[in-house]
């Protein structure tokens, strides 16, 4: 073997190795929320006071991913009455159908910040490709954790109909807008 091709070998073997850095979604500050037309009249709005998941980010190499679970029964629309019927058979189904689930193994980066997450959201049992935007995209040390966090706001669009969700379709409208604002700490 070469001298030079020795040492490209070493240097190529010794060369640190990026990791990818693991973030927990901090459920105090990630609260899902959807918006959706109510016969034209007003835009009606939901959320989710129950979520988990985690964030794998390596802006190095440019990659990640993102496992973000809802619990459907977490519903919250306002009042009882409105929740049972939302968590009802006629929309999410929250007692066959307990979660919601968004997986990406795909980040989309402009520079160093993440602006899409590119991947499969399942509700109702059906699994469909679902492209997050990312906005407002920043980590930094969490100054009252002392730990290093992310976060973002990501909006995405989804017609409901897809996942099977038809009831009231159109008078009720069949796009849904989603919006989360995230938070997640370091592990």
């Amino acid at each position: 073997m070469n001298k030079s091709l020795a040492i490209l070998l070493a240097s190529l073997l010794t060369a640190p190795a990026y990791a990818a850095d693991n973030y927990t979604i901090d459920s105090r500050h990630t609260w899902p929320v959807f918006e959706v037309n109510h016969m034209g009249f007003s835009t009606q709005r939901g959320r989710f006071n129950k979520s988990s998941g985690k964030i794998t980010l390596d802006t190095a190499t440019k990659k990640g991913g993102v496992d973000i679970t809802i619990e459907t029964a977490s519903l919250d629309m306002g009042f009882d009455k409105w929740d049972e019927h939302m968590k009802s058979e006629d929309f999410f189904n929250a007692e066959f159908y307990p979660a919601m689930h968004f997986i990406s193994d795909k980040l989309v980066f402009d520079g160093d910040k993440v602006v899409a997450a590119e991947g499969s959201f399942t509700l109702l049992g059906v699994t469909r490709p679902l492209t997050l935007t990312v906005s407002n995209f920043r980590c930094a040390p969490h100054p009252m954790l002392k730990k290093p966090a992310c976060g973002a706001d990501i909006t995405a669009t989804l017609k409901r109909s897809e996942f099977g969700m038809t009831k009231y379709v159109p008078a009720v409208s069949d796009e849904v807008k989603i919006f989360v604002p995230v938070e997640a700490v370091k592990d």
